[in-house]
């Protein structure tokens, strides 16, 4: 075979292979192909991020459970301490009871079966998003300045990055810059919205999205809605009228999500109480928690309503929003 063949064939087969190689990495580059890796934050991290918290409960339970002996003031101190946090009153005194009939010797014994009653108040609980239908419909809802529109984007982030493919439907039609504080945060995050054109009612808006979900295929559907003050009898009647035409169209609302600034205090047992009689909650979104000594109130609104704790926000950033883990998060709070 002539030498210039052989090279002419060498320079095409070299040729060929860069080219397939060029392809296969250009392909697995592309943004969006491959889901992202979630981000864990350590059980470490949650105490720094529940600082305040942990500042302000921990600061006195070092003080009580330090003692190498239980004094008579021990278990008021005990109950006061959790109040303080935030946990309730009936979840402060179940709490200090499971201790107490435990007979700790000492400090160490008293904080392990603290940590145990804790515990076995988020026991039982599923804390798993139902996302069954397809579109499967996520609604968010609660009161102004909660944080529902970045907690609605970061949640989307996490879906997207589980595989998902996710769709946004503003149905806030209450606030002007509301549709557009969600494009930009889902720009963000790289997931589609579907707004109103113009429309003011947020059950028209709610319909839309349902029927472009639909026909883009998308898995979740997520709901933004107005915020809005609980004792409003007119916005709730709104709220009420958005669950229903979603109802109507999906057959269900696989979760209802209430969104609730963690720095609200007892004051989201209220918030709680009205918008599940309203749209039925199904499960609680606890956001602002870094910047609150508060943190408690998970305790308070499980026990007074059953409704679990999802997800707790303890940062701005898209990864600050976790999916609540009572094993870490009662860790972050009283762990050594």
């Amino acid at each position: 075979m002539p030498t210039v063949l052989i090279v002419v064939i060498g320079i095409v087969v070299v040729g060929a292979v860069a080219f397939l190689l060029l392809r296969n990495r250009n392909q697995t580059s592309l943004p969006g192909l491959e889901p992202r890796p979630k981000v864990a934050v350590p059980s470490e991290g949650l105490r720094d991020r529940l600082g305040k918290t942990r500042r302000a409960l921990g600061d006195r339970l070092n003080g009580l459970l330090g003692k190498a002996a239980i004094d008579s003031g021990f278990w008021d101190d005990l109950e006061e301490s959790l109040i303080e946090a935030d946990m309730g009153v009936a979840g402060a005194s179940r709490v200090v009871d499971g201790v107490r009939k435990r007979s700790p010797g000492s400090g160490h014994d008293a904080r392990v079966a603290l940590n145990d009653e804790l515990l076995a108040l988020f026991a039982g609980k599923d804390r798993s998003l139902q996302l069954h239908s397809k579109p499967a419909v996520v609604l968010v809802v609660g009161v102004n300045g909660a944080g529902k529109t970045t907690t609605i984007a970061k949640l989307a982030s996490i879906l997207k990055d589980s595989g998902k493919s996710v769709l946004l439907g503003s149905a806030d039609t209450f606030r002007a810059a509301a549709d557009t504080q969600l494009r930009t945060w889902a720009d963000r995050v790289g997931v589609p919205v579907v707004g109103g054109g113009g429309s003011t009612d947020p059950a028209s808006v709610a319909f839309d999205a349902y029927e472009a979900a639909k026909a883009r295929n998308a898995d979740v559907l997520i709901i933004d809605t107005a915020g809005r003050l609980q004792a409003k009898t007119n916005l709730m009647n709104e709220l009420s009228k958005v669950a229903r035409i979603l109802v109507r169209e999906a057959g269900a609302i696989e979760e209802v999500l209430l969104v609730v600034d963690g720095t609200a205090g007892q004051n989201a047992l209220a918030q709680a109480k009205a918008f599940s009689e309203t749209v039925g909650v199904t499960g609680l979104v606890l956001t602002k928690l870094d910047g609150s000594a508060r943190g408690g109130v998970a305790v308070a609104v499980e026990q007074d309503l059953n409704i679990p704790v999802k997800f707790i926000g303890v940062g701005e950033g898209v990864e600050h929003l976790m999916a609540f883990d009572p094993t870490k998060f009662v860790d972050a709070l009283i762990g050594e």
